[in-house]
């Protein structure tokens, strides 16, 4: 018999018909469908009429119903993989069972759909060329400060997710630790009251306490500024000839002296012993 295939499917991250077409034809055609909060996907299913068995995958029981699923794979059953909103496995339980899928030779497939980082990403508008996603950091002060340390330097846009009684503590450490940059703190994304604030850490982390706001946050800052090489200031060659001849009449050789002249006026020997050339030529 043939194995069937676990689906991994994107379900909406707050509107409900963000959800492709495909993903709510993957969810009828499945045997079973795996979910992060059971309750949480019936009212997803039930809102479009979809009447198939739900068991729950979460952290604390992924081992044990994963070795159930595999099983049922190998059997040729079908089965779905969501978590409570977005993308299947980003910030939630899933990875050790993908690999366990692959180990054991069963087809995994994506059906690709909404996800909050990359929304917030977009939304922000900062730099999306190159990004850096976070997701949920430590929560206590101080191992969220340790983290943030091992990131203040990236130049990549950096994405975070937090919970709404958090993300004044976050916004503080990110403050603290990485400087007053801009950042766009996004809630509620996609749904009836979705709000993105937008300004320097300190102006959003005064907005966030005045208003104690509701909601998942997804939190885009923009990277470390990358420093702009400066032009090194133009040195006419004559200078600098003229630095080589007195090292060579110290008693230097010529080889030694260019090497010295290149090290003083920041250039390349080579550079240096070409206009010492030029300089020889132009006077024959």
């Amino acid at each position: 018999m043939n194995s069937g295939t676990l689906y991994l499917v994107a379900t909406p991250i707050g509107n409900l018909d963000d959800i492709t077409v495909r993903a709510l034809e993957t969810l009828k055609s499945v045997n079973v469908v795996a979910a992060e909060d059971t309750r949480h996907t019936r009212k997803l299913l039930s809102f479009y009429d979809i009447h198939v068995p739900l068991l729950s995958f979460r952290e604390h029981n992924k081992v044990y119903q994963g070795q159930k699923l595999i099983e049922r794979l190998k059997n040729g059953e079908n089965i779905a993989m969501c978590s409570d909103a977005g993308m299947p496995l980003i910030s939630d339980p899933g990875e050790s069972f993908v690999r366990l899928c692959i180990e054991n030779d069963v087809k995994v497939t994506v059906i690709p759909g909404a996800n909050a980082a990359l929304t917030g990403l977009v939304m922000s508008g900062f730099s999306a060329n190159t990004f850096l996603y976070v997701g949920f950091i430590p929560r206590k002060k101080g191992k969220q400060m340790e983290f943030l340390r091992t990131i203040e330097h990236e130049p990549h846009t950096l994405i975070f997710y937090e919970s709404p009684n958090r993300v004044a503590d976050l916004l503080e450490s990110i403050l603290e630790v990485m400087g007053n940059r801009n950042v766009c703190v996004i809630r509620e994304l996609t749904k009836l009251h979705e709000e993105a604030i937008r300004g320097t850490v300190s102006e959003t982390l005064a907005i966030v306490k005045e208003r104690n706001p509701n909601g998942e946050f997804t939190i885009v800052l923009e990277g470390k500024p990358i420093e702009e090489d400066t032009e090194p200031d133009y040195i006419p060659a004559e200078v600098i000839l003229a630095e080589v001849r007195l090292y060579i009449s110290e008693g230097m050789e010529k080889n030694k002296a260019f090497k010295r002249a290149a090290s003083k006026f920041k250039t390349s020997k080579r550079a240096v012993y070409q206009m010492w050339v030029e300089d020889k030529e132009s006077a024959e």
